[in-house]
Formats: C-alpha cells, structure tokens, sequence
C-alpha cells in the first residue's frame, strides 16, 4: 500500500516538472521523509517510473525527468571511419533482437500505444527522410523500452554511426516500395509480439527483420539482384525468417 502511495506521489511531482529537462529529483531519503513514507516503498515506486520511461538515472549524478538523453556526438570521434556496415548489422543482430524480448516484458500500454503509433508513421512517410527518421525513432523506442541503460547508450552509438550520409544513401538505395512495405508488416510482427508480452516471438520477429535488412544492404553492396535472396534463403536455413 505505501508503494502505491509513493508511485502517486512520485508521478504527481514528475508530471509538476515534466516540462524542466534539468529538474532533479531530490534522493530517496529526503523523499520519503517528505512523504511520511518508508525508503523501501519509495525505492520501490522509482523502480516503476523509471521502468516507465517518466525517469532516468544516472551513477554518482542522480535521478532526472524524462527519458534518457542520446550520447553526445564527440563521444563516437572518428568510429564511423572504422567500421563498415557489414559490422554494424552485425551488432544490430546481436542487440535489437534482445532489446525487443526485454521490451515485451517490461513496456507499458503507453508504449505500445507509442510503437503503434511510430511503425504507421514510418509505413506511411513519403521520402527517404521521412523514412530514416520514423524508422530510427521506432528501433529506439524498443530500445528504450527494454529498461536497460547501458544497452541503450550502445544502441546510441550504433544508431549515431548509422547517419553516416554516405550510410543512408546506402541504405536508400536498397530501399524499393516493395521492401518498404515488408519492413513495415515486419514492424507490426514485432509490435504484436511485444504487445503479447510473447518475449521470445519479438525477439524472433525482430532477427526476421534485421535479416531481411542486412540482405537487401548485401545486394547492393555486392552489385547483384540474387544477393538479397541467396541471403534470405540462408537466413531461413538457420531458422531466423518464417
């Protein structure tokens, strides 16, 4: 009962603030004090609003409205010339498919509503730039989703690398009206898997996904039509496309 106390309250003050990217909330001990509450219910209704999204936390710092801010550009110096994107899918295969079973587990309705709502924006945009930007928005709201800091700054950094402008023209040239329209059921596969709480279909879904993905880059990368088939025939021999 008091944790129910302390989350009203706590969404209360963060709904008063929500507005003041750099307001701080006070520590555990001073809120509970102020509340009248115990620190363990209070520890515990923060769980619940970071796992929310109303909250981030940051070591040694504390705890700020709003969802975690992206890492800074400098952080990256020079790693995009030092990598290509055969690497890139390659941490994107391992870490978005874990990103999307996490995110089935512990998202709200809110976000699903939010995901819903992101995957129609990226089916209907009208440009590659439309595209580019409800497509990465939608990749990152799963990221966030799944609750776990650390992998979300490494999914910054994939994400930072991949607006390369030489990166997106890549990308835009395997971008047919035919490809777009099967990434976008894949989005609702995904979108449905995490809305089922099914952790282990998103986290399928979204392998499909990334591997439909990485063979249309292949076949532009290695010049041929055949690429993106032979690849997705091997992709199915592993068991990652339905």
């Amino acid at each position: 009962m008091n944790s129910s106390i302390a989350l009203e309250r706590l969404r209360q003050l963060v709904r008063e603030h929500r507005e003041d990217a750099e307001w701080q909330l006070p520590p555990e001990r001073e809120l509970a004090l102020a509340m009248g509450l115990g620190r363990r219910a209070v520890r515990r209704a923060m769980e619940v609003i970071e796992a929310e999204g109303l909250v981030w936390r940051q070591q040694g710092k504390g705890t700020f409205v709003g969802r975690r801010p992206a890492i800074q550009p400098q952080f990256f110096g020079n790693l995009a010339e030092r990598t290509n994107p055969s690497e890139v899918m390659e941490a994107r295969m391992q870490m978005e498919p874990a990103l999307a079973r996490m995110a089935a587990l512990r998202c709200s309705a809110d976000d699903i509503a939010s995901l819903e709502r992101l995957a129609q924006k990226t089916a209907t945009a009208g440009d590659d730039d439309g595209w580019e930007l409800w497509d990465s928005a939608f990749h990152r709201r799963i990221a966030e989703c799944a609750g776990n800091g650390l992998l979300l700054a490494l999914f910054d950094v994939v994400q930072r690398i991949r607006q390369e402008p030489d990166w997106r023209r890549l990308r835009a040239m395997a971008r047919t009206v035919e490809r777009r329209g099967k990434s976008f059921q894949e989005h609702e596969a995904i979108v449905s898997a995490i809305a089922r709480r099914d952790g282990a279909a998103a986290e399928r879904a979204m392998s499909q996904h990334l591997s439909a993905i990485n063979a249309n880059l292949q076949s532009i990368v290695l010049g041929n039509g055949e690429a993106a088939n032979d690849l997705t025939a091997e992709a199915e021999t592993r068991g990652e496309v339905a």
